[in-house]
């Protein structure tokens, strides 16, 4: 699976490293992704989300259940 936020959909940006002489060459700029385990109370079970550390920040404010249920509206979260 690639390196995508399953909460945000944040995923690597491509980009030019500049040296002095300003030569140009491809890089990438990976975001800052977490492997996080979570606790859902209603279903008593665990959850293995990949999170940005944005998307800690949106759990945070919005709680995990509805975060997952945008993820999965979003495409995000596969449903098993």
């Amino acid at each position: 699976m690639s390196r995508i936020c399953q909460i945000t959909g944040k995923r690597a940006m491509v980009g030019n490293n500049v040296s002095h002489a300003n030569n140009k060459t491809k890089r990438r700029f990976e975001i800052n992704l977490l492997e996080k385990k979570f606790y859902l109370p209603e279903q008593d079970k665990h959850v293995t989300l990949k999170v940005s550390a944005h998307g800690l920040r949106v759990i945070n404010k919005i709680g995990i259940e509805e975060a997952i249920e945008r993820g999965t509206r979003n495409g995000l979260i596969k449903k098993n």
